[in-house]
């Protein structure tokens, strides 16, 4: 039981954290870029990708064409001479604006992640500064093994690859520190 009660302290504290990293800070919108002609791209989005939803990535020489010299020449010379996209398609929008279903996904997943956290932290009698240490391996780790192959391999921006890292490591901080908290007072009283 008190593994969950300091997942949920940890994702209630990480929601928190991603709030204003997003709204006061901005480290949400960091490498964001709005496009020079909105409509004219979302117009030619729907033209050139049409109704399947998918991840994009533009100039494509997909694995069948990898083995074919002819093709990667091709491609090639069109990837340095074109413009490089990653997008994330859907033919359908929505509202952004209307945030109800992301906000529970996004808490969703701030608390099970606390619960991996959690977990791992009341492994064995840690104490606090240690259980801080381990909170900031897992948010640099989920970094290093997500978002820095993004930066490697998709160009995501520097600056937005940064910021997450930012987002993260201070958010966890936070999150573990509250669990760490929690999970030595229970254990404190249990000595009691």
């Amino acid at each position: 039981m008190r593994v969950i009660v300091a997942a949920l302290i940890g994702g209630i504290v990480m929601f928190i954290w991603g709030a204003l990293a997003h709204t006061v800070l901005g480290l949400g919108e960091t490498g964001l870029r709005a496009p020079a002609d909105e409509d004219k791209v979302l117009s030619v989005l729907r033209e050139g990708l049409g109704g399947e939803a998918g991840v994009y990535v533009l100039p494509w020489l997909g694995p069948e064409g990898m083995h074919d010299e002819a093709k990667v020449k091709a491609y090639g010379a069109k990837a340095e001479a074109s413009p490089y996209a990653f997008v994330v398609y859907s033919p359908q929008g929505r509202d952004m604006t209307k945030m109800g279903p992301q906000l529970f996904h996004q808490w969703l997943s701030d608390t099970l992640a606390a619960l991996a956290l959690a977990f791992v932290l009341a492994l064995s009698a840690f104490g606090f500064r240690r259980r801080l240490a381990i909170s900031a391996a897992a948010a640099v780790f989920a970094w290093l093994s997500l978002l820095v192959p993004y930066w490697t391999w998709y160009r995501f921006p520097g600056n937005f690859t940064v910021a997450a890292l930012v987002e993260e490591l201070v958010g966890w901080l936070l999150a573990g520190a509250a669990m760490a908290w929690w999970l030595g007072r229970s254990e404190r009283l249990r000595a009691v």
